[in-house]
This record gives C-alpha cells, structure tokens and sequence, in this order.
C-alpha cells in the first residue's frame, strides 16, 4: 500500500491540518505506514484544470516566430497551416513540451482542441494521443476534434473529423460558423449531427461578436434543445457574451442557464469577455485556459492556469477576495464539472490531484501566483518548486 500524509497544510486558505492519502486519493483514516511532507503552512488546492488550450500547435524550444500576421483571423488560421508545413511540426513533440509547462504550473488535467485540416490529415490527433499515453500518471488530457481551417469551406475535413472520433477522441469542436464557415446551418448540422452519432459532447469555438455571435449562440441553443443535448455543450470564448447590449445578452444568458449549456473563457484583452459573475448568479458552468501558448498567433502565454485566474480577475474587474475566489473556483472546480471529472477536489475518496501554493489567503495565492512549492497527481509529486520531475524533449 502506498500512503503519504501532507502535513501542516491549509486546505482553500483554511486552518492547518494533516491530509492523508492512501492508494492515489485521500483518505479519512490516518495511515499506519506513509511517507510524510510538510507543508509548512501552505495553502493546498485541487489540481489547476486548464480547460481550453491547443497542445498540438506550440512553438515551445523553437527560435523566436517573427509574427506579421493579420489582421484577419482566417490570415491566422491559413499561415498557421503553412508555417506547421515549413516548419515540420511535431506534434507529439510539441505537446510534450506544452504539458509538462503545465504540469510544472500545477495542472492535472488539460481539455485540448486538436487540429484537424486536409493538409495534415490526423496526425496531430495521432501526435496527441502518442503524449497523453507517454504522460499517463502525470496529467489527464482530454481531446476535442478542432477544424480550425473549417470544415463546409475545405472538403473532406468532415470525415477527418468523423475518424478521429473513431480513433477515441472524446469531443467534437466547431468554429465561428457564420464568421469563419459563411455556412451557420450547414456547419451547426454537420456538428451535432456528428456528436449524435459518436455519442460525444461539443465544445465549439465562437469568436464571433455582438449581433452575429448572438445569432450562432440562438441556433446551438436551438439544435441543443431539439436534440436532447442539455448539459453535453460548451462554448469557449463567446466573446458576443460581452456586448454592450446588456439587455440582449441577459437573454441569452437565461437561455443558455435553461439549456445549461457551458461557457469557458481565456479572458483576453483584446475582445470583450463573457462576465464571469453573470455567469455563476445564473449557475452556468464556467472553465478557463490559455488558449495557445507561444504559437504562430502571438507570443504570449505560459500555461499557468494560476496566473490565468489572475488574468480573469483582472479582465472581469474582480478586487474583492470573495471575486479573487470565484477566478480560482473557475479554474479549478469550474473546468472540473465542465469536464466531467469524477472525485475532484480535497475531500476523503477524492482523486489526490492537488497543490501547494503560496500566500495568506486564496486572493493573495491568485493575485501572487508565485511558484508551486508541490504539485501532486493521484498523491505522487509530479513537480517541485516550480520544476516538473520530467525534463522536456
């Protein structure tokens, strides 16, 4: 039996006390026999879930990528495609790399959008799964089947798509489909008609803004109620959420509780943002992610989902602890229940997925977020001050 007692931790800012882990989760019982570590103090928390990320697609060990791209975002898109050609992209490789950052951040489960386009077929699924096996005990990746080139403008995308849900990847993505696809009606058919024929949730992608946005959002609520797929959608970005027609989005906001259907942000600077505290008062289910990290698109990112509540608090104007709470919550519990993580959190018979973080306070430990003293997955350590116990390739 192997056990481990984390002492002298603080479970969510709470007081002091000793947690206990017997066989990967933690346990009620103190145990006879266990290895011991101090937490001297700390703050411990569930395992940070970074809910929408692109793990095929980094440039992480890669020269600087001179980017003088758009500023359209089909541009992105198209050079992004080549610029993986030119460059032979590996993605097993890559994603590796990508994980383990995030693993060093105190990650213990990734939602990937995964690329699939005529040019490059599935190998990037391939790739993916390749990691998720090479880094299985270390960090849950769940894969989402992503025609960032579209799917109704580049025949044949359609039933890539159809065999990588085949091949076993859990859920079927979408892109802007009036925006990007110019086809709202034949895109929406095409995914939902996939997702009910593999049995699969879908997360789809809508950048789109203001009236257009609201427009693709009322016909994946449509298609959502005719189908029976309540709780089984997500949205990630939803940047028409942050309209300036407050009344308009309130609607949809209620329509979106009804269905409860999912919201996950990155909470950019660059476009308006759904308004996190909207979103809980109406229980509907918010995650978080860092989108692409180091990518053909920008420079920016370093898949540290602690930072990104810092980054959400900041977006929504969060300056209350209680607000710096909710940023955390998103990305922890939030991403979790999007998820469908089964025995998440601290609790006795809990998967022991958790880290230590530094601070006084939950706030203090978002607004800091100083490096991760301890990160463990099912009670083994996976990294240690700020370092993963794997070297990148």
């Amino acid at each position: 039996m192997t056990a481990t007692i984390l002492k002298n931790v603080r479970p969510m800012g709470g007081p002091a006390t000793d947690l206990f882990i017997v066989q990967g989760r933690f346990a009620k019982e103190r145990p006879e026999r266990a290895e011991s570590i101090d937490g001297e103090g700390r703050i411990i928390i569930p395992g940070l879930i970074e809910a929408h990320t692109h793990l095929d697609k980094s440039l992480l060990g890669y020269p600087w990528y001179r980017n003088e791209v758009g500023p359209r975002l089909i541009d992105r898109i198209d050079n992004e495609r080549q610029v993986k050609t030119d460059l032979t992209l590996d993605p097993q490789r890559q994603s590796e790399r990508h994980a383990i950052l995030a693993i060093s951040h105190g990650t213990t489960h990734i939602r990937s959008h995964i690329d699939i386009d005529t040019e490059h077929g599935l190998a990037a699924v391939e790739g993916v799964m390749e990691t998720r096996e090479k880094l299985a005990g270390m960090i849950d990746i769940e894969l989402v089947a992503f025609p960032q080139s579209g799917m109704m403008r580049r025949p044949g995308t359609l039933a890539l798509m159809a065999a990588a849900l085949s091949l076993g990847v859990e859920i079927v993505g979408g892109l802007d489909p009036c925006g990007i696809e110019r086809d709202p009606k034949g895109h929406l058919d095409a995914i939902f008609d996939l997702a009910e024929k593999h049995g699969k949730p879908i997360d789809i992608h809508l950048h789109e803004r203001d009236a257009m946005g609201g427009f693709s959002m009322e016909e994946i609520i449509t298609r959502t109620k005719a189908l029976g797929m309540q709780g089984k959608v997500t949205i990630s970005h939803a940047f028409c959420l942050g309209a300036p027609d407050r009344a308009y989005v309130a609607d949809l906001q209620a329509q979106l509780a009804e269905c409860r259907i999912h919201i996950i942000t990155t909470a950019p600077a660059f476009a308006p943002v759904p308004a996190v505290m909207e979103l809980s008062r109406l229980n509907i289910l918010t995650g978080a992610g860092s989108d692409g990290i180091r990518d053909t698109w920008g420079p920016y990112g370093n898949a540290d989902m602690l930072e990104r509540a810092c980054l959400l608090g900041q977006r929504n104007n969060f300056r209350r602890d209680d607000e710096l709470e909710l940023a955390l919550h998103v990305c922890t519990h939030g991403g979790a229940d999007i998820m469908e993580i089964g025995q998440y959190g601290l609790t006795p018979g809990c998967q022991a997925d958790c880290v230590l973080v530094e601070g006084e306070t939950l706030a203090e430990a978002v607004a800091v977020h100083a490096r991760r003293k301890l990160v463990l997955k099912g009670g083994k350590v996976v990294a240690r001050d700020g370092v993963c116990v794997i070297a990148a390739p």
